[in-house]
């Protein structure tokens, strides 16, 4: 984050420590994941189209801003005006029993469950983040850990350790094609393979794992897992006795009639049901994500007891679960007026955005459900690192367009970003001319003469760090709030390369059109995770912090306090 932007968020340049705060309420007050940073700079310059034409176009943020003219007219009909007495008193803490009732209904015809799902097996809070972070407070205890395929929806990580202290253990998922066991070669492939070698690292360092993250449709990839596959990832959590939390808060986002999502709530019997907990909200499907909520399914009556303990922190207005009732039980404008128009018009933007990218030799990942596209940009790199993917970052910044980047999701390549496309076509064509702006003015400042000594110095530093490690311990890196997990050299098949030619990605599964998309570098993760292990295990980073003169280069100093930060945690 920018010195101004600090100064105007915080009053100061860098929040220190606070007498006033635990050493844990210093910690969070002084985390500031890339996620947030961009929605902080965002909130302060937003774009309008006439008030301020020059402000920040929002691509980064996943929201659905589609749909506001439906929701206006069916929000301010006359039923959603209801007032009653239980309504301004304390409730269930689970939920409303109407709320819970309607969501059971809800849930059993959109998932197709073969039999009525129970209304005491919903909970009900205020929003899927608040369930992540409840439910890993009672599955889990402090320290304990959760494995996660990534790239992953980086704000789970705040969600699970800010209070409960629970980590994630990252399981990498690779851009290119692999074929282990006859399996198919899609980018970013997740097998029941990788989770069982996830499981084997995190155990072997000493960790106890509890739970395992699904998310289908995904969030960055938009990936629709077929029934099969998720079958098979729950047979993997009961067979290790984990809990499965399983994201399901895009599956009415799906706009290629063609394609069909499949929950694991159709299932007639789940592999492990006291260990299998299934999230939806309004969020996303019904594009209201300020109404905040988040609805757990769990057959695990020990957790729903637990949860009710917890939701009174988390509880949701009665008067919104009247209003969310009326809308889940509307099931003529839910499939006559919302879902079509709803899909009708992403599927648009989609091919708007795409389109786009298209044009302008982008690859991507073709994946007809979510908001978003998970896009390549690695040939806009002056070399392979997160430090250029940052730096990448801060240039659509700086030409007013905020997306979100790889390492706010724990890629384990740099060079990704997400494009959220759900939003209007004028709004969408100002993005991206400035995202051509910016690539543009990157692709300048990489053919200079200067940027080519840069490089050479760059190089030639990498080559002496690689020197320099030669003997150096691997370090197993659990819980980056900030940073993707790196690939330790034992992760490295013989023959895998830390950034691979994307050409050998499956045609029909991934858009390419420049066959130099992807640049091949040398890792230097053994050195990374070593630094970061020896880091924290001493004071040594604390007592050599150099003082930095806030009138240097604002970029530099700012990747430079990214780095301190990361190597701290």
């Amino acid at each position: 984050m920018s010195q101004n932007t600090l100064a105007t968020l915080r009053g100061a340049e860098t929040p220190g420590c606070s007498v006033y705060l635990s050493s844990r309420g210093n910690s969070i007050r002084q985390h500031q994941g890339i996620l947030q940073e961009g929605y902080a700079q965002y909130g302060m310059d937003k774009h309008h189209d006439t008030d301020n034409p020059d402000g920040i176009i929002n691509m980064g943020t996943s929201e659905n801003k589609l749909c506001y003219d439906l929701l206006h007219t069916r929000l301010t009909k006359p039923d959603m005006l209801h007032m009653d007495p239980s309504l301004l008193q304390y409730p269930d803490w689970r939920g409303h029993s109407f709320l819970r009732e309607e969501v059971a209904k809800f849930l059993t015809h959109y998932c197709c469950s073969p039999n009525p799902l129970r209304a005491d097996n919903v909970v009900v809070m205020n929003g899927c983040g608040s369930l992540f972070s409840c439910v890993a407070a009672v599955i889990c205890d402090p320290k304990d850990a959760i494995l996660i395929p990534t790239p992953f929806y980086g704000v789970i990580t705040e969600d699970l350790h800010l209070y409960s202290d629970v980590k994630l253990f990252h399981v990498p998922l690779d851009s290119y094609s692999q074929l282990p066991d006859g399996e198919d070669g899609r980018p970013f492939r997740l097998t029941v393979g990788k989770l069982e070698e996830g499981l084997k690292r995190a155990k072997q360092a000493g960790l106890i794992i509890r739970a395992v993250i699904l998310m289908n449709p995904h969030n960055p990839l938009a990936e629709i897992y077929t029934l099969k596959d998720m079958i098979a990832f729950l047979e993997f959590a009961k067979r290790h006795e984990l809990h499965a939390i399983v994201d399901e808060v895009y599956m009415l986002t799906v706009f290629d009639e063609s394609v069909t999502f499949h929950s694991v709530l159709s299932l007639d019997s789940l592999p492990d049901p006291q260990r299998t907990h299934v999230m939806w909200g309004m969020s996303k499907d019904f594009a209201m994500a300020g109404i905040r909520i988040g609805t757990l399914y769990t057959e695990n009556k020990d957790l729903v007891e637990a949860l009710a303990q917890l939701g009174s922190f988390h509880g949701i207005p009665g008067p919104s679960q009247h209003q969310v009732v009326q809308l889940l039980q509307d099931r003529e404008w839910i499939n006559e007026e919302f879902l079509p128009e709803n899909r009708r018009r992403l599927k648009a933007a989609h091919t708007y955005v795409t389109g786009e990218l298209l044009s302008m030799g982008i690859p991507f990942l073709d994946r007809p459900a979510a908001l978003y596209v998970w896009a390549d940009l690695r040939k806009y790199l002056r070399e392979s690192s997160f430090e250029e993917e940052l730096s990448l970052w801060r240039q659509f910044l700086r030409h007013k367009v905020v997306l979100s980047c790889g390492q706010a999701f724990s890629c384990s390549t740099p060079g990704w970003f997400r494009i959220v496309f759900a939003d209007h076509q004028h709004h969408l064509q100002l993005g991206q001319s400035r995202i051509r702006e910016a690539l543009k003015e990157n692709e300048e400042k990489t053919t200079s003469p200067d940027s080519h000594s840069v490089k050479e110095t760059v190089e030639e530093s990498k080559k002496s760090a690689k020197e320099d490690s030669a003997d150096s311990d691997n370090a197993a890196i659990v819980n980056s709030t900030s940073s993707p997990q790196s690939k330790s050299s034992d992760q490295l098949k013989e023959g895998d390369s830390p950034v691979p030619d994307t050409g050998s990605l499956a045609a029909d599964e991934f858009v390419l059109l420049d066959s130099q998309a992807s640049k091949p570098a040398e890792s230097l993760d053994s050195l990374i995770g070593t630094l970061r292990h020896q880091i924290s295990s001493s004071d040594w980073l604390e007592k050599n912090t150099p003082e930095l003169s806030a009138g240097e280069d604002p970029e530099i100093l700012d990747v430079f306090k990214a780095l301190l930060q990361r190597a701290r945690k």
